[in-house]
């Protein structure tokens, strides 16, 4: 089963990626490594979950916030590898999350997104990763993911 017949069993599809926010690239490849930029829960354009976990959202908001940037970030790696098959392994997420004082579950809402590539990808979606828990992010957003992977030449 592919990526796509895997998030069409969930009820997802890649949406197109979304654009950079200011003056840098949503990807590159080099030396073997693809580097994706911080991934926003966006939907539709639009940012979709704004505020922090532990006040404004819930902590299942979170994990939801999670999930829809783990997306955006699937996406930005099918357009910059032009699918899927280059794609060796994801190797670290970094997610920081917008939170309110003394909340302290972040792991659990980074889940969301785990969950979603290990879903999507199988063993490649296999991934070290790291939570960081800032007062606010930029535009507001709950979360932004930030993903290194591995991948093949063409």
């Amino acid at each position: 089963m592919n990526v796509h017949e895997r998030l069409a069993k969930l009820g997802l599809k890649l949406p197109p990626p979304p654009g950079a926010a200011g003056r840098y690239r949503p990807a590159v490849v080099a030396g073997g490594l693809l580097f994706i930029s911080g991934q926003l829960p966006i939907e539709n354009g639009k940012l979709k979950y704004t505020g922090r976990v532990g006040a404004e959202l819930s902590e299942d908001d979170g994990r939801a916030a999670a999930q829809l940037a783990a997306l955006n970030a699937l996406a930005q790696i099918d357009a910059a590898l032009g699918g899927f098959d280059r794609l060796v392994t994801l190797l670290r997420v970094e997610g920081h999350i917008s939170s309110a004082p003394g909340y302290i579950y972040q792991p659990r809402v980074l889940d969301g997104a785990s969950d979603l590539f290990s879903e999507a990808l199988g063993d490649k979606g296999a991934h070290a990763r790291a939570a960081f828990a800032p007062s606010s992010l930029p535009h507001g957003a709950a979360i932004e993911l930030v993903v290194t992977a591995a991948v093949t030449d063409r």
